[in-house]
């Protein structure tokens, strides 16, 4: 019981990070502050979904392929993040020579 409670917890809090997320890549202005939107909140809703998915399964080995795919998403989203953000930074800087 207790376990369903905190797991609920964990993914409403991660749905809220993703609808946070969707809401600032429509709404900001420019493609830096996007990226920078869509990478905080995804790698924070997904952290939390999946926590509250381990949580609600219990410790067996599903969990520990949901603890690699945390871990995968930890690498690889601010990585492209930051390769994108590097993309239209050098973009901009040979546009305006």
């Amino acid at each position: 019981m207790l376990a369903n409670i905190i797991g609920s917890i964990f993914l409403f809090g991660g749905l809220f990070f993703f609808l946070v997320g969707t809401i600032g890549i429509l709404r900001f202005p420019d493609v830096l502050t996007r990226v920078h939107s869509a990478a905080k909140c995804d790698t924070l809703g997904a952290f939390l979904c999946l926590i509250g998915l381990i949580i609600f399964n219990g410790f067996n080995i599903l969990s520990l392929k949901l603890l690699l795919v945390l871990v995968f998403i930890w690498v690889t989203n601010p990585t492209a993040t930051h390769l994108i953000g590097k993309a239209e930074y050098f973009k901009n800087k040979l546009l305006n020579k």
